[in-house]
């Protein structure tokens, strides 16, 4: 792959690390979620619902479609032209007041941010939910270097007092219940009513006298960001509960951690993602709260504004031609609740902070497909096709697959020279396929194939990996007692 400049010193395109790697292969993970009924149950009717209420307000749009060509042709231009944008944007964020910081990879960003926090003498930081951070760890380093981090979005709060992982890029804790939620808060916060029950308005209460100290207390906040505009330096966030708007107006720090991804040209182009977002992801006309932020404003807000911008990865996946649209996600999640596998496998399953459809494409593009199991990532598909419909930006996910599946079995020739089984295989259609007296000849075997499938004329069981495999879960019906070509001699030409 070639290299890719976006601002950045001359260097070669940067691998990711981090959060974004599967654990194990995904047919394995999958497997031991599949036997988990209860969530299960809980993915279902969660992405059920999301998807009902999105399938309602797109439908309420005539021009819903072009809304989607608009959003998709402005990404493909902003990662035609990434480096002149973060450049622009770096120059008005910067004559706004505020400072930023180039992070090639996870660990120099956590460095960053670490060394930022310890200069305000501050133990203690809120944060806004973050998908950036979590691909990095963050939490995890603050935690090393004695730094205690409190997320402030409920679903996250829940995930993170729960000691779990996130399983959705939208609902984290979508893989927990009410009553999982509460029996969470009765166990890790010791300031809860004993008597609190499963009721929302009761946990959502809960949740909110546990955070507001933390609010009025905290020095310091860490955020993501949706969108950075590049003509006027601007950052936004959109949530649904507020926590956000405490978080990035009352501490006397800011510290922003965001892909290189996440620029926009000019503002205007907020008139089409404004649209195309909450629709997209929370099946809402207009998302809650909508933060935006402009450098530093003297008396009102964090007067110590800062900025990670963060490759790990993005230059990796901005060089390969096939998938660089993968980096146009609004990290809406449309793509994981119309999704088969996800709604059964869950989050979890893809091992990776992005899962689902994008994580599939994301995470391996970033890494590089042959990065420990995340090549096992671009097969967890059906190729169904009902993500590039409901994706706002239209991404192309299947096709990403294919190509990923393709680099993953150049990998695999480059990692050994030994022929494998589907190396066999294709070579003998090859020189079957390459000549009519060759399978002429072949076809004469198809009576040994009878045989094999015995009386009630199914084939149960192959030798091989490939053909072991296919049996495993599938009969193969015996094959006719004549070929085709045979029959057209006796009785086709008569």
């Amino acid at each position: 792959m070639s290299s890719t400049f976006v601002g950045m010193p001359t260097l070669p395109s940067q691998r990711g690390h981090g959060n974004l790697h599967a654990e194990e292969p995904f047919p394995q993970a999958a497997t031991r979620e599949l036997g988990n009924t209860q969530l299960r149950a809980n993915l279902r009717h969660a992405t059920h619902t999301i998807r009902d209420k999105r399938l309602n307000v797109v439908g309420e749009l005539p021009d819903w479609e072009d809304l989607r060509q608009a959003g998709s042709d402005t990404k493909d231009a902003v990662m035609a032209d990434l480096p002149a944008k973060l450049e622009e944007f770096e120059a008005n964020f910067t004559a706004r007041g505020g400072v930023v910081h180039w992070a090639r990879d996870a660990e120099e960003a956590n460095r960053i941010v670490t060394d930022l926090v310890r200069e305000t003498g501050s133990e203690e930081v809120v944060k806004v939910k973050s998908m950036a951070t979590q691909e990095i760890g963050l939490n995890e380093h603050l935690e090393e270097q004695g730094i205690a981090a409190f997320e402030t979005d409920l679903a996250e709060l829940i995930v993170q007092l729960g000691d779990d992982k996130p399983s959705h890029i939208l609902v984290p804790a979508i893989h927990k219940n009410r009553t999982e939620v509460r029996d969470i808060f009765l166990q890790e916060m010791p300031e809860v009513d004993p008597a609190l029950t499963d009721n929302p308005a009761e946990l959502a209460m809960a949740a909110r006298a546990h955070l507001r100290k933390k609010f009025l207390g905290a020095k310091v906040a860490i955020s993501g960001a949706n969108f950075a505009l590049a003509d006027t330096g601007t950052l936004g966030v959109v949530e649904s509960e507020g926590n956000g708007r405490m978080c990035l107006t009352l501490p006397e720090t800011l510290i922003t951690v965001m892909g290189i991804e996440k620029v926009l040209p000019t503002a205007q182009d907020l008139e089409v993602f404004m649209q195309l977002l909450p629709r997209s992801s929370t099946g809402e006309r207009m998302n809650p709260y909508t933060s935006l932020w402009t450098g530093v404003t003297e008396g009102d807000g964090p007067q110590n504004v800062h900025i990670v911008l963060l490759d790990n990865g993005r230059t990796n996946a901005l060089a390969d031609k096939y998938g660089r649209t993968a980096l146009n996600c609004i990290r809406c999640s449309a793509c994981m609740n119309v999704c088969p596998v996800y709604e059964r496998t869950g989050g979890h399953a893809y091992g990776s902070t992005y899962p689902g459809p994008i994580g599939a494409i994301l995470s391996p593009l970033m890494t590089g497909i042959e990065a420990e199991d995340n090549g096992s990532l671009p097969y967890a598909s059906s190729l169904c096709g009902a993500c590039y419909d409901a994706c706002p930006v239209k991404i192309n996910i299947p096709d990403i697959l294919v190509h990923l599946r393709g680099e993953d079995v150049k990998a695999q020739h480059e990692a050994s020279r030994v022929p494998t089984e589907m190396d066999v295989l294709m070579k003998g259609a090859e020189i079957a396929l390459s000549s009519g007296k060759v399978l002429n000849l072949m076809e004469k075997a198809l009576p040994l194939g009878r045989l094999v499938a015995g009386r009630d004329k199914k084939i149960k069981k192959l030798p091989g990996k490939l053909a072991g495999a296919w049996t495993s879960s599938r009969d193969i019906p015996a094959p006719p007692a004549q070929s085709f070509r045979d029959w057209w001699k006796k009785e086709g030409r008569a």
